[in-house]
C-alpha cells in the first residue's frame, strides 16, 4: 500500500475527471457503498476456492463476531446494496470507483491496496447493452489517448450448465497430462479448472491449445447472443480478436467477457476487464435479474497514460495565477485574489501568503508553475489598477483595470 502525494494527485484527478466524464455522457449515475462487508458476501459470490477467498481477502473478526472483510472487488457489494437499496425494481447504469484490497504479491500497477473505477448495468438482456458497455471503454481509451495501445479480447463463458460440461471434459483431457502441470494449475486442477485457460506459463499455454474448447459446449442462446455482440461491434467499428481461452478470475460470469489488453506495461497487460453476470443478483436473495460490468485499475490507467500520453499529464503546475504584493497592499491583494476567483473560477489563483521581498515572492510564483504573476503595490494602489506578468511568455507585462484585467485573463 503506498501514499499519493503531489504531483502524481494531479495526474490521478486529470484520469478520474476524463472518466467521469464519459461515463456520465453514457447517462450512469455514481453509487458509493462501504469498503468493509460481511466476509460471507465474497465468498458467496466470488467463490470459496478461488485464490482471492483463500489467501488474498482482508478478513477479520470484530468485537461483535461478526467476520468482515476488506472489500477485494466492487460488483460483489454493489449488488448488495442495491438489493437492499429497492433499486433493481428497474433498469440501472451505475459506477463507481474507489480502494479495493487484496494481499497479493505486489507488482507493477498493482498494489495490496489497489483503486478501481466498475460500471455496472442493471436490468438489461440483451447483446446490445453488451456492446454498449465496450463502446464506453473504447471511448475512454480515446480520451486519455491510449486507443492504439489496447486491444480488445472477446469470449462467451455459455450458461452455468454448459460451463459444468465443458469443464468436466476440460478435466478429464488435463488429467492426461497432470505431470506436465506446474503448482498452480495443479492446484486449480481440484479448485477452479477454467483459470488454468488464463496461465501465463508459456508451457501451460502449449498444453491448452489442445484442450477442449467451451465454445465446444456452449449452449445456442448464448452463441446468438454473442454473434449479434460481434454484430454491433462491427458496426460500431471497434476491433476485437475472439480468445477462447479467455476466463474471468471470478466464479459469477456467464456469457460475454472481455478484457482490455496492452504490451505496453510488460507482464501486467490487462487494463480492464468485465462482463455478463445474469445469474448473481438472484444468487444474492434478489430477483432473477440480467446484468454486466467491468473494472479497470487506476494505478494501470495512469501507468499507461503515462507510457504512452505523457503529453496528457504536461500542465503540472500548481497554481495558474500567483498574486504578488508590497507590504502596504497586502490586504488589498488577498481581496484581489478573491474577485479573480469570483469572476473566473475554472482558474487557479494562488496568493503569496508570508509576505517577504517582490524577489522572493517571484521566486515561488515561478516555482509554482503559475503562468501569470498578478503585481499590486503602491503604484497600482494609487491608481487602482493590476499589473499583469506574464511568467512563461515573451510577452510585455501590462497595467489593466480590474475589469480588462479578467477579460484579458479570460481570453488567454
Amino acid at each position: 500500500m503506498n501514499d499519493l502525494v503531489p504531483p502524481q494527485s494531479a495526474r490521478w484527478q486529470i484520469v478520474e475527471a476524463i472518466v467521469a466524464d464519459v461515463l456520465c455522457q453514457y447517462a450512469f449515475q455514481e453509487v458509493r457503498f462501504p469498503i468493509l462487508e460481511k466476509t460471507e458476501l465474497f465468498q458467496r459470490t466470488i467463490g470459496e476456492v478461488t485464490d482471492i477467498v483463500e489467501k488474498e481477502m482482508y478478513s477479520f473478526e470484530d468485537r461483535n463476531g461478526d467476520n468482515l472483510t476488506l472489500r477485494p472487488e466492487g460488483t460483489a457489494g454493489c449488488v448488495r446494496a442495491c438489493i437492499q437499496n429497492g433499486l433493481l425494481d428497474r433498469s440501472q447504469r451505475l459506477w463507481y470507483t474507489g480502494p479495493m484490497f487484496r494481499h497479493e504479491r505486489p507488482q507493477k500497477g498493482r498494489l495490496r491496496q489497489f483503486h478501481q473505477f466498475g460500471v455496472e448495468v442493471f436490468g438489461i438482456e440483451g447483446p446490445d447493452v453488451d456492446a454498449e458497455l465496450i463502446a464506453v471503454t473504447a471511448r475512454i481509451w480515446a480520451e486519455l489517448g491510449v486507443a492504439d495501445a489496447v486491444t480488445l479480447e472477446l469470449n462467451s463463458l455459455g450458461t452455468a450448465e454448459s460451463r459444468l460440461a465443458h469443464r468436466e471434459a476440460l478435466v478429464e483431457y488435463l488429467k492426461k497430462v497432470r505431470d506436465q502441470l506446474d503448482e498452480d494449475s495443479l492446484r486449480r486442477l481440484e479448485t477452479n479448472p477454467l483459470r488454468i485457460l488464463d496461465s501465463k506459463n508459456p508451457e501451460i499455454q502449449k498444453l491448452i491449445a489442445d484442450a477442449p474448447s467451451l465454445m465446444e459446449f456452449t449452449d445456442e442462446d448464448s452463441k446468438e447472443h454473442f454473434e449479434q455482440l460481434k454484430s454491433h461491434l462491427d458496426n460500431l467499428g471497434i476491433a476485437y480478436r475472439v480468445n477462447t481461452n479467455l476466463v474471468r478470475g471470478l466464479d459469477y460470469y456467464s456469457r460475454t467477457v472481455f478484457e482490455w489488453v496492452t504490451d505496453r506495461l510488460g507482464a501486467q497487460g490487462t487494463v480492464c476487464g468485465g462482463g455478463r453476470y445474469d445469474g448473481l443478483v438472484e444468487q444474492l436473495g434478489g430477483r432473477a435479474t440480467p446484468a454486466l460490468g467491468f473494472g479497470m485499475g487506476i494505478e494501470r490507467l495512469i501507468l499507461l497514460v503515462e507510457e504512452v500520453n505523457p503529453g496528457l499529464f504536461s500542465e503540472e503546475s500548481e497554481a495558474d495565477i500567483y498574486v504578488i504584493y508590497d507590504e502596504i497592499a497586502a490586504s488589498e491583494a488577498l481581496r484581489l485574489a478573491e474577485q479573480v476567483r469570483d469572476e473566473i473560477p475554472y482558474l487557479r489563483v494562488q496568493y503569496h501568503c508570508g509576505g517577504g521581498s517582490f524577489k522572493s515572492q517571484f521566486k515561488k510564483a515561478d516555482k509554482s508553475g503559475a503562468n501569470v504573476a498578478l503585481i499590486l503595490g503602491g503604484n497600482e494602489m494609487q491608481s487602482g489598477e493590476v499589473t499583469m506578468k506574464y511568467l512563461r511568455d515573451d510577452r510585455e507585462q501590462e497595467t489593466l483595470s480590474l475589469e480588462d484585467l479578467c477579460e484579458r485573463l479570460r481570453s488567454d
